[in-house]
């Protein structure tokens, strides 16, 4: 990495801003590559004693950063703005493909870049909404929601690695 980065407008980047999204798009890339050549039924298959599928995951991640993301420019109350169906979150409902998750995510990480080119300090920080897994009158700030954001992007890559192996023994990252 060079320590610049292209936002979806063709801006570039440089720095912890930059350092950060390059992260993020890395762990992507990795998630995106373990659903390529999948057909919409390979996706949705539960192929583990889990409840988790390709397409559920990639649908979670791509959900999960666009919360954050509202956490990170308007705190709590923006984070919940939008309503969370928290078990359908990580299957592929009737009528969704494949493509169409991967086009929604891709359609999240470019508003990523973009909201992160446009917030000059990383320090910025909102009180955590109120949850027992929460340290109470805890803050995030940008950098703390973005670190998250990669941690969690990273974990459901290598769930989906496990996934596609038990599939059809393609491995991503082995």
């Amino acid at each position: 990495m060079d320590g610049t980065s292209m936002t979806g407008d063709g801006a570039s980047m440089t720095g912890e801003h930059a350092d950060l999204l390059q992260t993020l798009a890395r762990h992507r890339g990795f998630l995106r590559q373990t659903v390529r050549g999948l057909t919409d039924e390979q996706a949705a298959l539960r192929t583990t004693a889990s409840e988790l599928c390709l397409g559920g995951l990639i649908k979670h991640v791509a959900g999960t950063e666009a919360m954050w993301m509202r956490f990170a420019a308007g705190g709590a109350e923006a984070a919940e703005s939008e309503p969370v169906d928290w078990e359908g979150r990580f299957r592929m409902a009737e009528g969704e493909t494949l493509a169409g998750l991967l086009d929604a995510y891709e359609q999240v990480a470019l508003a990523t870049e973009k909201q992160v080119a446009q917030t000059p300090d990383l320090n910025l920080s909102h009180p955590l909404p109120q949850a027992p897994w929460f340290e109470p009158g805890a803050r995030w700030s940008v950098r703390r929601v973005l670190l998250h954001i990669i941690a969690e992007t990273a974990q459901h890559a290598g769930h989906a690695d496990i996934i596609r192996e038990s599939l059809d023994g393609a491995k991503t990252m082995g």
